[in-house]
């Protein structure tokens, strides 16, 4: 039985001010990188095939919670967002012409302005999910962790999702029967020695 755990990146700027990043290679914020330097993959996750997307946030947050380089894959890079990236969320939903919708009024096809759907990115997803040939992290964004869990779940984006995307957890995939184990896992903080 093969594992994935997925990671959400830490915080950046963009995050932070409510943007949507998108492919847009945002680094960490100090903040992000001093929380997760003094945090650590747990047993036996520490062991695993660690992944990440290209993009800095999530090669960076990889880095600093398990103490090496990450592997990285194209597939694993957020969402494009198209028009909408770099835009304010807030701002988007404000205005009833910008077509923007909250996730659970979404579908597997919704698309932002000259973006990617999310059957577009399970689509692009699919091959390298299918490649694991044993315990793996992957290291990415919200909007791919999503995708994956909206498929381990049998969630069709309408209406509230089954789950919540928080940093700092694993939410952990059975790729052999795709499905959610339902409590994701925290990472660890070491004790400090003085």
């Amino acid at each position: 039985m093969t594992k994935l755990a997925l990671l959400r990146h830490g915080h950046t700027h963009w995050n932070r001010a409510g943007r949507i990043q998108g492919r847009s290679d945002i680094p960490l914020d100090d903040d992000a990188r001093s929380e997760l330097a003094a945090a650590r993959l747990p047993e036996p996750w520490d062991r695993a095939a660690l992944w990440s997307s290209p993009l800095l946030r999530a090669s960076e947050t990889a880095r600093l919670v398990s103490g090496h380089d990450p592997l990285t894959s194209e597939a694993l890079t957020e969402m494009n967002w198209g028009d909408w990236e770099g835009l304010c969320g807030v701002d988007l939903i404000a205005d009833p012409n910008s077509g923007y919708r909250h996730i659970e009024g979404w579908s597997w096809d919704f698309r932002p302005p000259n973006g990617e759907s999310p059957a577009e990115v399970w689509t692009r997803l699919e091959p390298w999910l299918n490649g694991l040939s044993s315990d793996s992290i992957a290291v990415c964004h919200i909007g791919i962790i999503r995708v994956i869990l909206a498929r381990a779940w049998g969630w069709e984006f309408a209406g509230p999702a089954p789950f919540q995307i928080k940093r700092n957890r694993l939410y952990i995939v059975d790729m052999t029967t795709l499905t959610a184990l339902p409590d994701p896992v925290r990472l660890i903080r070491p004790e400090t020695t003085q």
